[in-house]
């Protein structure tokens, strides 16, 4: 990559899977790239690791009580430590000219829009902030000059084939899904699913969350209402289309038969570095695509009955207002508690479903109301989880009293 200066960098997010991956590719020609800031949430040994290598001006932990261990991994090496939600903001708004938005949930809004309110080149990895905050904090891009590359490979193909110039020519946007580790096992088997079978991804390495989220194929349903904002398309006009092999990353139908593809193997370094490098592109390591050698690609409609995710967010969607902050805080818990193995995999969406039932809010009118409406249905998913729990204890003991 030449370029006249290093391009300044921040990495939000350095230590999951999007983060490392970005470090992969910047350590490969580190003279083009200075480093601004790293953060992380629990894993200090790695952050630490991580800063000592690069030399960053900043590391930041998220979790405070693992401060001590990261200031004294970087004692004398000139490098400033630094914990807590504050922080993570701080290291957003320092003056680097681009940003990789890899922090996983809506932990990651907060200081992706410190980014943003600064007016930075933004590698968005979270979609969260577009699923919790969407019009808001596309607001926020346009009122600060922001610019917002999608990292997700789904929207990142999309990206590279969308014709900005002519939205009207565009009759359709089709998300790809691998199906995950459980496309083909009945119901039945899916209710008894383990954390470690739903992190099992058949082609992906992702981290624990957004593996659950491809196994109940809620991360698609994310990742529509993500493509909404992110590409202005009306939800009937956004398809959803499995495909096994993930090497079509996501299609643009044209209102003239055109059907534009973008393909590659499935390496998250081929979209980070689309971004990366943008609007030029930079070598990666990755290996390349043989169609010859693959042979087939196969494609299918995904089972609706098996993955009510699809519909869930497709309807939260539609609805507007706090329904999709709503599906995303309820999903995040149900995740968090079935990765714990308090609840079984196929109550993830249950709970997402009952939490969106009970819980009536009125449409959130700034950000505040985002994190408003956020804590809210965190607590009223716990609660209901809590409860749901508490009934099944009771049934449990009273059968084996007979």
């Amino acid at each position: 990559m030449s370029q006249s200066s290093p391009r300044s960098i921040t990495i939000l997010g350095s230590t999951g899977s999007i983060g490392r991956n970005t470090l992969d590719l910047i350590s490969r020609d580190q003279s083009a790239y200075r480093l601004v800031a790293l953060t992380g949430h629990q894993q200090v040994d790695l952050l630490a690791e991580q800063a000592r290598r690069f030399k960053p001006e900043l590391a930041v932990i998220a979790e405070a009580s693992l401060y001590p261990r990261l200031r004294d991994a970087l004692a004398g090496t000139g490098i400033e430590a630094a914990c807590g939600a504050a922080a993570l903001c701080e290291a957003a708004e320092r003056p680097a000219s681009w940003v990789m938005a890899a922090i996983v949930g809506a932990a990651g809004l907060a200081p992706t829009l410190a980014a943003v309110r600064r007016g930075a080149v933004i590698g968005l990895a979270n979609k969260e902030s577009l699923v919790c905050a969407g019009a808001l904090f596309k607001a926020e891009v346009a009122r600060h000059g922001a610019t917002l590359l999608p990292v997700d490979s789904e929207h990142n193909a999309i990206f590279q084939v969308f014709d900005a110039d002519d939205p009207r020519g565009i009759e359709k946007i089709i998300l790809t899904a691998s199906g995950g580790p459980f496309r083909q096992w009945p119901m039945e088997r899916m209710e008894a699913a383990t954390p470690d079978e739903a992190i099992s991804h058949p082609n992906w390495n992702m981290g624990a969350k957004i593996s659950v989220d491809s196994a109940t194929m809620m991360n698609k349903g994310l990742e529509i209402i993500e493509a909404h904002h992110l590409f202005n398309m009306a939800p009937q006009h956004i398809d959803v289309l499995v495909h096994p092999q993930s090497v079509v990353h996501s299609c643009v139908a044209y209102r003239d038969g055109s059907l534009l593809a973008q393909m590659g193997t499935p390496d998250m370094r081929i979209p980070i570095a689309h971004c990366l490098a943008w609007p030029r592109r930079m070598a990666t390591p990755v290996a390349r695509l043989d169609l010859a050698d693959l042979g087939n690609l196969t494609f299918e409609k995904p089972d609706l009955n098996k993955f009510p995710a699809l519909s869930l967010a497709t309807q939260c969607l539609h609805n507007g207002g706090a329904a999709p902050t709503i599906l995303n805080a309820a999903n995040e818990v149900g995740v968090a508690l079935f990765l714990a193995d308090q609840i079984g995999f196929l109550e993830i969406v249950r709970l997402v479903e009952q939490t969106l039932s009970v819980l009536a809010l009125p449409p959130p009118k700034d950000l505040g109301d985002i994190h408003e409406i956020d804590i809210l249905a965190r607590e009223k998913a716990q609660s209901l989880a809590q409860s749901s729990l508490k009934t099944a204890n009771t049934a449990s003991s009273q059968y084996k009293q007979k």
